[in-house]
């Protein structure tokens, strides 16, 4: 069975679709002894390919890629009908935003985000781990991934989840408490259940690390060595952190998302209304209008909203796009992406009494030690 490659480093930098994970970013962090992940979300084949081409040109290092999963079709055309016209009212209630920034908004649409395109892309670049979000692959794409030689890695957000993934074949699971900045993993569309995905990550890691002998990447809101070592305590392989590399000069993270991180002085909001599905944002004047009234309709509110949060993007107008961040957004440096591995394997080591961070020969941790 594929496991994840030993790591010098017992940390893996998450897949952050729409920008902050880039080759580079990857690329730094495996070469700082832990392990990277390219996000495949929202772009297409082609881009994705090229961005394995080019992480593979910067480091020879093992490294992962991550793709969404779409949601099974909802067989009732009567909830089609009215999600549609929810879609529709909520677009109208945007137009003003739209406006200001001398947009249109986008045509919401139902779609696959290319994925069997992209598992293709993966079968030619044969990454060392894949990961999943939002569902579990059918038995067609699971044959599918399955071909591609990898360790496969399903993202979880509940104990019945875990269960499910654990029946279905996969490798590992990657645990996502409601700490974690952007997109929740659950895998039902929630619509609306405040609780879906909302176990905090220091319950939800032992519980399922109970449930089932499979190893775990654990994350959610980790921003320190302290934290990550408790993680580690508890029953994790390895820890996973997206939101402390947004700051390092690899990551494609844009200037005005970087610059209301350095600012701080924001809580952070689960909220639905850039995407429609649940995700950990800071709090800006888009959160405080829009959430209660956002349908649970993803992609379609993804697609609705692209060209205003772009826009927003652009203006440096942090108040109407997606600030994506976990809880521990405060800790986010500047630092090169090298230098936040090894600044946060030094203090996991000094919380763990095990003296200095490894140089290469040190201890190494495999997902597949705790099988």
């Amino acid at each position: 069975m594929p496991t994840l490659p030993p790591l010098d480093v017992p940390l893996i930098a998450a897949p952050m679709a729409g920008g902050p994970s880039t080759p580079a970013l990857v690329a730094a962090v495996a070469e700082a002894g832990a392990m990277g992940f390219l996000a495949g979300g929202y772009l297409t084949a082609e881009a994705f390919d090229e961005q394995l081409t080019d992480l593979r040109s910067r480091s020879d290092r093992p490294f992962g890629a991550n793709l969404f999963l779409p949601a099974p079709p909802d067989p009732d055309p009567g909830h089609a009908t009215a999600r549609a016209a929810a879609v529709r009212d909520y677009g109208a209630r945007l137009q003003q935003d739209a406006a200001r920034h001398g947009v249109e908004l986008g045509e919401p649409r139902i779609d696959d985000d290319a994925v069997d395109a992209k598992i293709a892309v993966l079968a030619r670049h044969r990454p060392a781990v894949v990961s999943v979000t939002f569902a579990l692959p059918s038995s067609e794409r699971y044959a599918a991934l399955r071909d591609t030689g990898a360790c496969l890695v399903a993202t979880v957000t509940s104990v019945a989840e875990a269960r499910a993934a654990e029946v279905q074949g996969v490798d590992a699971l990657w645990v996502q408490g409601r700490e974690a900045g952007g997109h929740r993993g659950v895998h039902v569309d929630p619509g609306g259940d405040p609780e879906a995905g909302a176990e905090p990550l220091e319950r939800l890691l032992p519980a399922i690390r109970t449930a089932t002998d499979l190893p775990i990447v654990a994350a959610g809101g980790l921003h320190d060595g302290r934290g990550i070592a408790r993680m580690l305590a508890l029953g994790a392989t390895a820890v996973g952190l997206g939101t402390a590399f947004l700051g390092a000069p690899e990551a494609g993270t844009s200037a005005t998302h970087r610059a209301a991180l350095r600012a701080g002085g924001r809580d952070t909001v689960v909220t639905r209304a850039f995407t429609g599905r649940p995700a950990r944002a800071l709090v800006n004047r888009f959160t405080r209008e829009h959430s209660t009234a956002a349908p649970a309709a993803y992609p379609e509110l993804h697609h609705l909203t692209r060209p205003l949060r772009a826009a927003a993007s652009r203006a440096g107008d942090a108040e109407a796009v997606h600030l994506w961040a976990g809880t521990g957004y405060h800790a986010v440096t500047e630092e090169p992406a090298g230098e936040v591995v090894a600044r946060l394997d030094r203090e996991r080591r000094a919380a763990d009494g095990n003296g200095p961070s490894p140089t290469g020969d040190g201890p190494r941790t495999s997902l597949g030690d705790q099988k």
